[in-house]
């Protein structure tokens, strides 16, 4: 028996950097009421003509395996990899973390940035400005944290992930 509970999948998408491609590709997975829970795009050729999407969507492995045949078939689309599927991959997500806090707040934003790694980016006597950079868990452990200090604002990059080895993905 197929297990069809709704997982998170890490899809790599290889397309040509031009205009509206990633329209196309948000388009397909909205017009099918699939959610992108987080979407990350950059150029990654020495030309400027290719871009390596990642999205991050939840579904069943039948549902996913349909996400990735339905992008195949674009044509800005080279390759789509679900690394989740495929095993071994790196997943990180960076985040900048406004927290406000004066004397005791302050002291104790300062030691969690410590246990999280978390960078001072910039200061002022009423707030820092952190960067913390790791997995989606731990992002969301150091926010939630911040929340009962003082959170004023979040920005977020969303997941990039790579597969492990020597072989692309």
């Amino acid at each position: 028996m197929v297990d069809e509970t709704p997982l998170p999948h890490t899809l790599a998408i290889t397309v040509d950097n031009e205009s509206g491609a990633l329209a196309r590709i948000v388009g397909l997975l909205s017009a099918r009421g699939y959610n992108i829970e987080s979407l990350t795009v950059a150029d990654i050729s020495e030309q400027h003509d290719v871009s390596r999407i990642t999205i991050v969507t939840c579904g069943t492995q039948h549902v996913i395996e349909q996400i990735t045949a339905q992008l195949e078939k674009l044509i800005p689309v080279h390759k789509v990899t679900d690394l989740t599927a495929a095993g071994n991959h790196v997943e990180r997500e960076m985040a900048l973390v406004k927290v406000a806090g004066a004397g005791e707040n302050r002291v104790e934003a300062m030691r969690l940035a410590e246990i999280y790694r978390a960078r001072v980016v910039d200061a002022t006597m009423e707030s820092f400005v952190f960067e913390i950079t790791g997995s989606a868990e731990k992002v969301d452990q150091f926010i939630a944290l911040m929340r009962q200090i003082g959170l004023v604002e979040i920005g977020k990059s969303g997941i990039v992930a790579i597969s492990r080895g020597s072989e692309a993905g």
